[in-house]
């Protein structure tokens, strides 16, 4: 896939995003942070190698572990910053950035041809297993099933994993169905949801070796 890349600053009354993407992967950064990283809560969601940039600080540890998941396995570079007013609760800052990301992806990917358009991917974290299965249909609809019982996992709200694939797939405008099939631990559901996510998305974005629209239509927009 050629490089596609996109910038993305989403600005409200309740939060600040700073996203930049490249869906290729390779060397990525941001020319001014919206984050004193100094006195900002260390995120360990940060990693560099000469294929990826991934550098997540969203305010909340959990929520950085997952978008890390899921860049990693989508084989993207990920920069993300988020200012959020957490001193409420961690709904506006969830949300809001899985509306940017999906913002950056929709404007990565630009128009949707030459590649595959459909991707499933399964993904074991020891006794949980999870399934994912995406469209890049431009007809956002997101069924989320991972069965999570604990009201949080760290800082971030159980209730707010689904609700952050949810607004993630509508900005995107693509379907995506993502169900946890078994396990016991609510981190390990969560997480291989994730990854079988992210295995679900490199696929659909892959090559098809052609340059054709991928629908019937002629059209996906």
């Amino acid at each position: 896939m050629p490089e596609k890349q996109a910038l993305i600053n989403r600005i409200t009354n309740e939060t600040k995003i700073q996203i930049s993407i490249s869906l290729s992967g390779g060397p990525l950064k941001l020319e001014n942070s919206i984050l004193n990283k100094k006195n900002s809560t260390e995120s360990i969601a940060t990693q560099a190698t000469n294929s990826q940039t991934i550098d997540i600080h969203t305010g909340i540890g959990f929520l950085d572990h997952m978008i890390h998941a899921l860049a990693k396995h989508s084989g993207w570079s990920l920069i993300m910053e988020c200012r959020g007013d957490l001193h409420i609760d961690d709904h506006h800052t969830t949300e809001d950035c899985g509306i940017a990301l999906g913002e950056a992806f929709k404007m990565a990917m630009g128009a949707i041809r030459g590649v595959k358009r459909f991707g499933t991917g399964f993904a074991p974290l020891d006794e949980a297993l999870s399934r994912a299965v995406v469209d890049l249909s431009n007809r956002p609809y997101a069924i989320i099933d991972l069965g999570l019982k604990r009201e949080k996992i760290g800082d971030l709200s159980c209730e707010m994993i689904p609700h952050f694939l949810e607004s993630f797939a509508e900005a995107a405008r693509i379907t995506i169905h993502v169900d946890c099939l078994r396990g016991k631990n609510d981190h390990h559901r969560s997480e291989s949801a994730f990854k079988a996510l992210a295995v679900a998305i490199r696929e659909a974005t892959s090559s098809n070796g052609t340059n054709d629209v991928p629908s019937t239509k002629g059209v996906l927009m």
